[in-house]
């Protein structure tokens, strides 16, 4: 499936379901980094550049007109092949670490698993609209009832309302968790679950014993 993607070592992604913790781990991977004297980018999905922001707003705030699931997938591609190639590419190739919050396993969870959608057809845009797959994969998994909970609690807290994407069902994000743990399951070279159930600073240090791990076994 992945036989044509070019593997980029310093490429981290994080990925799983809403409330498991992804933006407090990529700090904490992004600071370890940092402290170790390196050049870090963090950036997100959908997102990253000024177009694919506008092609995030597309996607996440709910309007009067649906967006049909196969727009979904192919705005969500549209929006990664510009941030490879506007912000991915171009750090790697000055040295820099990328650490981006959600990738294209995203697109196989919740266009594929969750929505359906054909997986030969994504593995397609994959490989013809990004070319690339990260060198480590941070899975943090999360049952939907606890992510339920934690995004509640966020949200009572004033935090942004959900999005389009946010507001489906529990059956949606149960299909979500699972076509996450597919992926690692098909690509155990690069994957690494994570219980992301624990208190935030049980999860962070997991992630950088993960992401320790990894380095070593690149040296």
């Amino acid at each position: 499936m992945t036989g044509m993607l070019q593997r980029q070592p310093r490429l981290l992604t994080i990925e799983g379901g809403e409330g498991a913790g992804k933006s407090t781990v990529l700090h904490a991977l992004r600071d370890a980094l940092l402290a170790e004297g390196f050049d870090v980018v963090s950036t997100r999905e959908p997102g990253g550049t000024p177009l694919a922001e506008r092609i995030r707003d597309l996607l996440l705030v709910a309007g009067d007109e649906p967006v049909h699931q196969q727009a979904e997938l192919l705005l969500m591609f549209a929006a990664r092949a510009q941030h490879v190639q506007e912000v991915v590419l171009p750090a790697l190739a000055c040295g820099a670490w990328v650490i981006s919050d959600r990738f294209t396993d995203s697109s196989y969870a919740y266009q594929g698993a969750a929505r359906g959608m054909d997986m030969a057809f994504i593995a397609e845009l994959e490989r013809h609209a990004v070319g690339i797959e990260p060198g480590l994969t941070l899975l943090l998994d999360l049952g939907v009832a606890h992510a339920r909970e934690r995004t509640r609690g966020r949200d009572l807290l004033g935090g942004a309302s959900p999005d389009r994407i946010e507001r489906e069902r529990d059956d949606f994000f149960e299909r979500v968790r699972a076509g996450f743990l597919a992926r690692a399951a098909q690509c155990p070279h690069r994957i690494r679950v994570i219980d992301a159930s624990p208190d935030a600073a049980t999860v962070a240090a997991s992630a950088l014993a993960a992401l320790a791990e990894y380095r070593k076994a690149q040296a």
